[in-house]
């Protein structure tokens, strides 16, 4: 089997996202978190997004929970899971409504997370190739690895989806974005 970070991320399954998302969704309690922008305010008319503040996308607190030390393997057929966290994990869920042309600005997490599109089209830049865009459709996950990205709803429509982290014991909400400057090169991204 090779290493995670070695897979392309066309191959990587999505049997995990959904596995974790409807343990996730099963097990966390609900709780409401004000609704709000990513970024204090959008940048002045005419201007390009500095890609390190969000204009336009707004996050809805689902519920999150703790687990204690994880050890889980599932092996059904040619498909297999394996979810292994020492000392524990906190797995937080939101939603995400992305209003047209809309943008989350360069960051990054605790852990890895789990995003399934569930309106729209989102496209994910990556910070390791900031001009390449990973473009996911209503049913389909993106897979971030907690190292650096940006979500961009590129369309005139609105957009939503469904965001599991994976986070260290005890990470609250306020935790969960650590934003970031832009990465070299992304400059010249269209």
């Amino acid at each position: 089997m090779h290493p995670h970070h070695m897979l392309d991320r066309a191959k990587r399954p999505v049997a995990l996202a959904i596995a974790v998302a409807g343990i996730a969704i099963l097990l966390v309690s609900s709780c409401k978190e004000p609704s709000r922008p990513t970024a204090p305010a959008a940048k002045t008319a005419g201007m390009d997004p500095s890609f390190t503040m969000g204009m336009g996308s707004s996050p809805t607190y689902i519920g999150q929970g703790t687990y204690a030390d994880l050890n889980v393997k599932r092996i059904a057929d040619d498909w297999q899971v394996q979810l292994k966290a020492q000392k524990g994990l906190e797995v937080i869920v939101r939603s995400f409504a992305y209003a047209p042309n809309s943008f989350t600005g360069w960051h990054q997490h605790p852990g890895p997370v789990l995003i399934s599109v569930i309106e729209g089209t989102v496209t994910f830049y990556e910070a390791d190739h900031p001009c390449t865009p990973i473009v996911r459709h209503a049913g389909e996950g993106y897979l971030d690895t907690g190292e650096g990205h940006m979500g961009r709803n590129l369309t005139g429509e609105p957009a939503k989806d469904v965001t599991i982290y994976l986070a260290p014991p005890g990470t609250q909400v306020t935790g969960l974005r650590i934003d970031m400057p832009a990465p070299p090169g992304s400059e010249a991204c269209p």
